[in-house]
């Protein structure tokens, strides 16, 4: 992430770090972190298509979130884990107390380096946008790719032109989410474009030039326009159906989670009403088994007590012989 403003020389208190051409300071509980940023540093001081950097950084690890804050300053964003200044060549990350929304440091590192590379060798010349896609490339946050795959706008939004893709910076962390991934997709595939050279042809001419438009002629052979296309057909294409087929599962599942229990609640209703309906048929059989003896019994009883309806009969027969 990228901020125009100094920290102050206060933040050079306590631990200090030299190697090479980097500088880094923290308070001494951040010593092993320190340590690790410092060895990572000098062991990947390459970036895609740009001369080896120079210039001497200075990394400031700051111990608190407060202390974060203080450094860098009111304007930076409530989302940014770490910030770079490529004016003065200075970075601020945050220490070992932060959370694990502030991301792996050596991979904060990487990016926030990138940003002091690229200012390094191209100047004020590339946009908002640019700076963070390269950064996002540099570092190899392919995390960035997670904002198509899973969002569902991927299926019907229009993708912003790339001087619209500045504006989604600025409009708070959701849509800066968004637009740090169509960077990040847009700088790949223009290093895609060339699988031998990268960048570095692309950077040169547009360092000569002055204008992105001219780099992208001189490098690819087509134009700005012809650029977006590209990118955002690869994307959709790549992407899109992704998406869908991503989001269609989330939904399924959503349905499943609240259509599941009055399905089960509905099958326990109609098992109670089953299980009433056999009750209510066994009591009907019992009362009508019930109804059948009383009345046999009652039939037996208007007969008299010693004569029974067949003894009749049997007698009869006799008094004819």
């Amino acid at each position: 992430m990228l901020l125009a403003q100094s920290v102050p020389s206060s933040s050079a208190r306590g631990l200090r770090l030299d190697a090479g051409r980097f500088t880094v300071v923290a308070e001494a509980r951040d010593a092993r972190l320190a340590r690790t940023l410092l060895t990572a540093a000098q062991a990947n001081d390459t970036f895609p298509g740009l001369p080896r950097p120079r210039a001497h950084v200075l990394i400031a690890v700051a111990p608190t979130a407060d202390r974060f804050r203080q450094w860098v300053g009111p304007n930076a964003p409530e989302w940014g884990a770490a910030i770079a200044i490529p004016d003065e060549q200075r970075l601020v990350l945050q220490g070992g107390r932060a959370g694990s929304d502030a991301g792996d440091p050596v991979v904060v590192l990487r990016h926030e380096l990138a940003h002091l590379a690229l200012h390094e060798w191209m100047g004020r010349l590339p946009p908002r946008w640019f700076d963070e896609g390269y950064a996002s490339v540099a570092a190899g946050e392919w995390t960035r790719d997670e904002a198509f795959e899973t969002s569902l706008t991927m299926v019907w939004r229009t993708l912003p032109s790339l001087e619209r893709l500045e504006d989604g910076f600025f409009a708070g962390a959701s849509e800066a989410t968004w637009s740090y991934a169509m960077a990040y997709r847009v700088v790949s595939e223009l290093h895609a474009l060339d699988p031998v050279n990268g960048l570095s042809n692309f950077f040169r001419d547009w360092k000569t030039t002055g204008s992105m438009e001219k780099g992208i002629r001189h490098a690819y052979g087509m134009t700005g326009e012809q650029f977006e296309v590209h990118w955002k057909a690869r994307t959709r294409r790549r992407y899109g159906a992704l998406s869908m087929v991503t989001n269609l599962s989330a939904v399924f599942g959503l349905f499943g989670v609240i259509l599941l229990p009055l399905y089960v609640g509905k099958r326990r209703r109609d098992r109670q009403k089953i299980e009433a309906m056999r009750a209510q048929d066994v009591a009907q059989e019992a009362a009508a088994r019930a109804s059948a003896l009383q009345a046999l019994l009652d039939a037996g009883s208007e007969s008299g007590p010693c004569r029974a309806p067949w003894s009749v009969g049997i007698v009869r027969d006799d008094f004819d012989r």
